[in-house]
This record gives C-alpha cells, structure tokens and sequence, in this order.
C-alpha cells in the first residue's frame, strides 16, 4: 500500500503540524467484509489504533493486518469513541444488543443500498442506524470510496469524502480521520442529506446519458441514410449486393459524419447564447434551460466526437487490409490492361487526396489536443487563459479544418447527379449544415461592431440600464459612468 499522504499524529485539527502524540487514536470496526479489510489497512497505514468487532474473530483475524486487534464485537466497542459499522443494513439489528457499550459514542455508517433497496426505504441507512441508537451521534461517511481506493491510496481514486450528520463536533472529529487518511471532506449538512449522499454511487455517469443518446442518435440517422444510399439502392436499382459493407464501410462513412455534426455541436451553443445576449442587450438573465443544459454538456459532446473521430481513423487504417479493397484493386488492373491503358494518373485526383488525408490528420490531431486539455489533471495545471484558448481557439481551428476536410472529400460531388441516390443527396452535404451555421456566425461576431457590443456586456453594460461602459480601441475599460 502507498504511504498515506498526512499522517494522522502529525496533522493538528487545524491542519498544522503536531508532535506525535504518544498513544495512536484508537478506533473501532464492527464488521469483517472486504471494505472493512481495506479501511483498517488503511486506518493502521495512517497511524491509528484500529480494534476490530468480528462475531468469529478467529476465523478472521487471519486476513486483517497484524497491527490491529481483532476481538469481539462486545470487547471492541469499550475503548474507542469513534466506531464503523462496516455491515449491511438487515444486520444493523443485531448490534441492539450492544446498544449500552455503545451510549455517546460516534457511529460512521460506511454501508450503501442497493438500487432496490434505495427505492424502496424512505429514510436512508444512516438515518435507520440513528434511530436503531437514538443515544449515539451517527454519521454518514467513507460510502463512496471503493475498497481499492483505500488500499491504493486517494491518488488512484477520487479523493473527496461527503460527510453528513445532525452533530458539528462529529463531523469535525470523522473530518479530521478522513485528512488524516490521505483524502478531502466535503460536508454535505445533517442527517437528512445522507439519503443523496448514499445515491451517489448508484449514479452511472449522469453527465454523459444526454450526450451518448445525442451520438447514438446521429449515428443510427447517419448510419441508415448510407446504407440506403450505398447499399439498397444499387441492389434495387441494378440488382448488386453490396452487403458486406455493413460491418466496415459503411461504419467508416458513418463515423466521420457523427464527429463531425458533434463537434460542431459543441460550439453552437455558444454561439446561441452570444446572439441571445446580443439580442437581449444584458448578461444578468437566464438562458433558457434547454441552452443551460446544453452548455455544461460540450466537454461531454467533445469528447464523444473525438472518440467517433479516432475511430473514423482506425477503420480508414484497417480499409486496405480487407478482402474487398485487394480485389478492387486487382479488378482496376485487369480493366487497365483490357483497356489497353499503360499509366493511369488524374493529377486532380491525386491532388485531393493528398490535400483531403493531410486536413484529416491536422483536425485529428488539434482535436486530439483538446479531449487531452479536457482531463481534470492536464486542465488544472492551465491558468484560465491557457485553458481557454485551447478549448475555444484551437477548437474553432478544429472546426474549420474538419469543415476543409469534409469539402475536399466532397470536391464535386454535390454538384453530380450520379451521387444523387433515391433523389438523396451526398451524405457530407448533410453534415455541412450546422458546422457552416456555427462557422459563418463566429466570423459575423469578429465584426468590430458586433465584437465591442458583446465585450460591453459581458462586462456587465446593460442596453437599458444605467451601468454604461466606453470601450476604447483596444477593447480596455477606459471610463465607466453608473447612474444608479
């Protein structure tokens, strides 16, 4: 295990450095199970005096380390003030019998419900062992940290702790032992929030659920629309069977056009609250709570368009090792040959590919740089202007490069009637749309008027107000004159 970041005879309750007491705290573990195997590892590795209450300790004491006791469940309770009911909660009851050992001490409820189990009590486990021992001060902690975040250490894992209870000096006491141990409290209020605080582990991902439906919507819409237009169509028009592209080609054309539209979504909420704001003439009133939402979910939406891109890339690599491409390329051949044709070269073809793989690499990569910028580490090592011209600047780059990219593979092809399938147009027209929205707006804010009009406000003008601001050239605050 990984030395403990603070130990807990060298940090005051204040934070400071102490001396090392001479007697390590003593603290109590009611249960034998996997999390109270991991959280006594880590309590001794913190330097605490861990006692631990087992209904057959010698059984157990065999997989505990050998600097705790192992004991009793009655002979654990005596000494320690601080003690973790580490058990399900149908075995809480049969604690009552300890309910005197017990009387004034603190009881750190580690346990979490099930989905069912959630939905089916109102009042949460730690609210349940409360009213099991109305004499002892309960509090709610440690339950969304995994066992092997324990034993790794909080570096590996989320180093946050909610801590709730209807007492403050409890919460400072188990506020001290979670420093102590290497991790950071956040005090979630009483009793009451322990209910919310036991939901947080049985969340999957509530950020990503909108964004992932967004992408798998795009990708089923993107995904029927070439198959209709690349493989239905030649079986009943000509009667060909080009059904093998379903696992590839067909994927291959589809991811492209989901990076792209979400890419551009990930902008254009921007540029909705910035003509909002314009139209408005203020920054002090809500955006409506569709926009809202959608703003806080562009990292989301960024980083599924990057992993559809990476994938586009994959497929594009894995094209020339299929059975299909060799045999196309041995069909081309024999055409030559008939064909009587020694050197066949289009140099305008040959041009865009090179231009059309080149803009395809750049967009990859600057998108690449921001899904990197976008993980907690890489950006809380940004100062605020760092981060922003990665995300913002370099993200419009992104833009246009994969806006450039989509063009050159179209070329012409908007403009051929042969790539009119069903009467459908090319799949990449399709895709144009929203990005060109989103391009063609950032250019109309760039203009000086619209540009100062928006600094204005964002620094708090109001167009009917009495808080006027003059703006010089270099976009300075030069004068500010306030009529209220």
């Amino acid at each position: 295990m990984d030395k403990p970041l603070i130990s807990r005879r060298l940090v005051d309750s204040d934070g400071s450095l102490a001396e090392t007491p001479s007697e390590a705290p003593k603290v109590g573990i009611l249960g034998s199970g996997d999390f109270a195997r991991s959280l006594v590892t880590r309590l001794v590795g913190s330097g605490f005096s861990v006692v631990v209450g087992s209904r057959n300790p010698k059984r157990t004491a065999g997989l505990f380390p050998s600097a705790a006791q192992v004991t009793f469940q009655a002979e654990a309770v005596d000494s320690p003030d601080v003690i973790f009911v580490a058990m399900f909660r149908e075995h809480y009851s049969s604690l009552c019998g300890l309910s005197d050992q017990l009387a004034g001490k603190i009881l750190v409820d580690v346990s979490n419900p099930t989905e069912q189990e959630h939905l089916q009590h109102r009042e949460s486990n730690a609210e349940y062992l409360a009213s099991l021992f109305p004499t002892c001060t309960v509090v709610k902690a440690f339950n969304v940290i995994s066992a092997w975040t324990l034993q790794s250490g909080p570096r590996d894992g989320n180093r946050q702790v909610p801590i709730c209870s209807d007492h403050p000096e409890a919460k400072r006491a188990v506020s001290e032992m979670v420093q102590a141990m290497g991790f950071m409290p956040v005090d979630m209020g009483s009793l009451v929030s322990a209910r919310e605080v036991e939901a947080m582990p049985l969340r999957l991902l509530p950020g990503w659920k909108v964004p992932a439906l967004l992408a798998l919507g795009l990708f089923i819409f993107f995904y029927v629309y070439n198959f209709v237009r690349d493989v239905l169509q030649p079986y009943v028009r000509d009667g060909k069977s080009k059904f093998y592209k379903l696992p590839v080609s067909v994927v291959n054309t589809t991811l492209p056009c989901v990076a792209y539209v979400l890419l551009s979504l990930v902008y254009l909420p921007g540029v909705l609250a910035a003509a909002l704001q314009l139209r408005r003439g203020t920054k002090y009133r809500r955006f409506p709570d569709w926009l809202d939402h959608w703003l806080q979910h562009r990292k989301q939406i960024g980083l599924l368009s990057f992993f559809c891109a990476a994938l586009h890339a994959l497929y594009s690599f894995c094209l020339p090792l299929g059975r299909v491409n060799r045999y196309e390329v041995v069909n081309l051949a024999i055409k030559q040959v008939l064909a009587n044709k020694s050197h066949l070269w289009i140099e305008e073809e040959v041009w865009r590919m090179e231009i059309y793989l080149s803009l395809g690499v750049l967009a990859l990569g600057t998108l690449s740089l921001l899904a990197v910028t976008s993980l907690p580490s890489i950006a809380n090592s940004l100062n605020w202007r760092e981060f922003s011209f990665v995300q913002s600047t370099l993200g419009f780059v992104a833009l246009v490069l994969s806006t450039l990219h989509t063009l050159t593979y179209g070329w012409t092809r908007a403009f051929e009637d042969s790539h009119y399938k069903f009467y459908l147009p090319p799949t990449f027209t399709l895709t144009l749309l929203v990005p060109c929205v989103v391009i063609l707006a950032k250019g109309l804010f760039l203009l000086p008027y619209f540009r100062r009009k928006l600094s204005r406000i964002r620094r708090g003008w109001e167009k009917d107000g009495g808080v006027k601001f003059t703006l010089t050239m270099d976009h300075t605050l030069a004068q500010k004159t306030s009529h209220v």
